[in-house]
């Protein structure tokens, strides 16, 4: 920790030399009418503390120039419709800052409610279960390297697996239930290292630099999303700059990178980012014997073709190779308790928004590809494990917005999913892959197949003063599976109480199909269906100030025609990655049937508290819940990712526009384990019923300076991690050295540093 503090002041000092004072940040942008894309002319931009503004002209472009470098919070308002606040605006010395807003119509209210400005979007976080994060959000938040998805672990209903995974497990179901949309694309996996069949890895591949927002739900989320059952994160990459060329260099906590963006022609915009991990520096001078290495690339092109009309092409791809030092026995030994993970992936998209005068269109067409290469070694080095595996999808999704008045509108839409290329060549010998009599089950399969996937949907909803509703369906198709076709009712209430409270009530079916890989488990698992989630969530939101929010949600979920496991049978499928082939079968290769039923309910509080003229900022989430399920044998027992109780408590100050300090506790009962007969064999008879791993707890703290440099802007951070050297434990298993089970600790205090050049 001293040597690393030491050579950050040596970094900064000889740059501090240069320091110059200049006000020559910019803030820029263009707002449109959210549902027309019409631009809104007259628009005013104002700085929220200051008297520095801007009014919007005739193509709805506004420009604040001549801006100390700092955070800004910025007010959207005019005639007609909502007054918007964007708070957490970075405003550098070295580029324009981009700020594009899309503002929505004000709906007639009743005599006693009157609309103010908030720093919260209505338009989303007044839906049940559904919060929003911006990119300086994930960024200064401490402890989360910068990642988009160990950010939203912070969010209420979001579980931990492990303390060096960034798995969602959202209201107690497992890593697999979880949607991720990425600039309207669905992907399987937005992880390096992610694991096959689920959606869970230890880093996301996204980059922060070019995200604009997420949005994440946790339940009963509207008909336009299908194919999963616990939640959707819809992230939204921003545009590169259109006014001039610029980049950025930065080291993080993982890896370093080099991002550049700028303009094309007068038309549109693009931005490039590479990066590259140094893990496998820090593992080989660490002289462990389990090196990981990647590499992830990304590009976004948008062009407007004319006022109604843009294209976006969007690639993000990730090189994932880890390898192994077998130079000792132990090395060996170390290294054949895990599968290794090498993958090879990338998604990409082309979408074409059109705006007419009643609403807005998207068409996009996309394709997901993966091509897995996962083995493992026995304690002498020879493979006993492999599968080499590529699934590829190619997609085209339609979505219409129609705006039929201004207090009711109509979306409909359907999605086509080709899996184009399934291609499994896997080996498991039978003393890794055994049956409930414990008798060797081996499987050596090399096939193929093809899979046909589509979903159609239709939403209205519509605003009646203080009430608002939403109500839709839409049915999925399956070619794959036993059940072809189902179709999944939402409906969604809310009841605006005062200016300041909110209820709301949802209730909708949720169906998600069997992964790809399971379906070659077994012959029999061609006659899974897919499995049912029903849910309902009562909401209470309360907002005693424009920058604070606090809501309370009850929610419920039954689970129908889970995936139980032949093999073990007391227990539901629920793979988490990483696995480990001599405790259990991975990937949900194994016989399966839709026999499994099951439960989750609790209770969430949640507060947060936005920058704003007050410069402290965060948020708390507490979670009490209870998940069970119910396999082919045995009554209810507990589910894999039964948490009863997740505290967070995430804070920070802004004590000048240069200087910042934050931190984070979380809080987590420890996770269900299953014991161990003295054979070193997981004991499925009594599955999750070893008692429970000790509580998971950790505090992380982060100091962030910023430099205002000639000609480019500098931001230095320091983040501590698990400040006070606690040894969590993700895990029991046998160690076959000593012939006793042993808990998997997490390492004590980790510190790190960023440098970002902003140019």
């Amino acid at each position: 920790m001293k040597n690393i503090i030491l050579t950050l002041i040596f970094i900064t000092i000889p740059i501090s030399s240069f320091l110059y004072a200049q006000n020559n940040g910019i803030i820029e942008g263009k707002i449109i009418d959210k549902k027309s894309g019409q631009p809104i002319i007259g628009a005013i931009v104002k700085i929220i503390g200051t008297d520095i503004g801007a009014i919007a002209n005739s193509r709805g472009e506004y420009r604040i120039k001549n801006l100390p470098t700092g955070i800004y919070t910025l007010q959207f308002s005019t005639i007609g419709f909502e007054t918007l606040t964007e708070a957490n605006i970075s405003v550098t010395n070295a580029r324009p800052t981009i700020i594009n807003e899309e503002m929505i119509e004000t709906v007639i209210q009743g005599k006693e409610i009157q609309v103010t400005s908030s720093y919260f979007n209505k338009d989303v976080e007044n839906s049940p279960s559904t919060q929003s994060l911006n990119s300086q959000d994930i960024r200064r938040a401490p402890g989360v390297q910068e990642d988009v998805i160990r950010a939203t672990q912070l969010l209420p209903g979001v579980g931990i697996s492990s303390a060096g995974r960034n798995d969602l497990v959202v209201r107690g179901g497992a890593p697999f239930e979880n949607l991720f949309i990425v600039d309207n694309i669905e992907v399987p996996n937005i992880n390096h290292f992610g694991s096959q069949g689920s959606t869970g890895g230890p880093l996301s591949l996204i980059n922060i630099d070019f995200i604009k927002n997420v949005e994440f739900s946790s339940g009963a989320f509207a008909a336009n999303y299908g194919d999963k059952t616990s939640s959707v994160t819809k992230i939204t990459l921003r545009n590169g700059n259109d006014a001039m060329f610029g980049g950025q260099a930065n080291l993080s906590a993982t890896g370093f990178g080099l991002n550049f963006e700028g303009p094309i022609s007068s038309k549109g915009s693009y931005w490039f980012s590479a990066r590259r991990s140094y893990l496998d520096f820090i593992f080989k001078l660490a002289g462990l014997a389990f090196i990981p290495q990647y590499w992830d690339f990304a590009e976004k092109v948008n062009y407007k073709i004319d006022e109604n009309n843009t294209l976006d092409f969007l690639t993000i791809g990730a090189l994932d190779n880890v390898q192994l030092d077998n130079s000792s026995s132990s090395d060996l030994y170390s290294n054949s308790r895990v599968a290794i993970p090498n993958l090879k992936q990338y998604f990409s998209g082309l979408t074409w928004k059109h705006f007419d005068e009643n609403g807005y269109s998207n068409l996009t067409l996309g394709e997901t590809f993966s091509l897995f290469n996962t083995f493992q070694n026995d304690s002498l080095g020879v493979r006993v494990f492999n599968n080499d595996s590529k699934e590829a999808e190619t997609s085209l999704k339609y979505d219409y917005f129609w705006q039929l008045s201004k207090t009711s509108n109509l979306s409909f839409g359907s999605q086509l999913k080709y899996a184009t290329s399934l291609k499994y060549n896997i080996t498991i010998p039978g003393n890794l892959r055994t049956n409930f009599e414990g008798q060797f089950e081996p499987l050596n399969i090399d096939t193929s197949y093809h899979a046909l996937k589509s979903g159609t949907y239709i939403t209205f909803s519509q605003d009646i003063e203080r009430f608002s509703y939403t109500i839709g369906g839409r049915f999925d198709y399956y070619n794959f599976i036993n059940k072809k076709l189902y179709f999944s009712p939402r409906a969604s209430i809310n009841y605006q109480i005062s200016e300041l409270t909110n209820l709301g009530l949802s209730a909708g079916t949720f169906y998600e199909s069997p992964s790809y890989i399971w379906m070659i488990g077994d012959p029999q698992n061609s006659n899974l269906n897919a499995f049912q989630a029903n849910q309902v969530v009562f909401s209470y939101i309360y907002n005693p100030r424009n920058d604070t929010k606090i809501q309370l949600e009850f929610y419920q979920k039954w689970y129908k025609d889970y995936p139980a496991r032949i093999f073990r049978p007391y227990a539901v499928l629920s793979p988490s990655g990483f696995d480990d082939l001599t405790s259990d079968i991975p990937f949900g290769l194994e016989p399966l049937s839709s026999s499994g039923i099951g439960y989750s309910h609790g209770i969430e509080l949640f507060i947060q508290k936005k920058y704003s003229e007050i410069p402290i900022y965060g948020l708390m989430s507490l979670t009490i819940s209870d998940t069970k399920f119910k396999s082919l044998l045995g009554g209810y027992i507990e589910g894999a990712y039964n948490t009863p109780i997740i505290f967070n408590l995430s804070a920070g100050y802004r004590i000048s526009n240069l200087w910042e300090v934050s931190g984070k506790f979380r809080y987590a009962s420890g996770l269900p384990t299953t014991p161990y007969l003295q054979t070193g064999q997981l004991d499925f008879t009594k599955y999750n019923q070893g008692g429970r791993l000790p509580a998971f707890h950790s505090l992380d703290l982060r100091v962030d300076k910023r430099w205002a440099l000639s000609n480019l802007s500098l931001i230095t951070y320091i983040d501590v991690q698990n400040v006070y050297g606690r040894l969590n434990v993700s895990g029991v298993r046998w160690n076959y050295e000593t012939n006793k089970p042993e808990y998997l600790q997490s390492i004590g205090v980790l510190p790190s540093i960023g440098i970002n050049f902003e140019f």
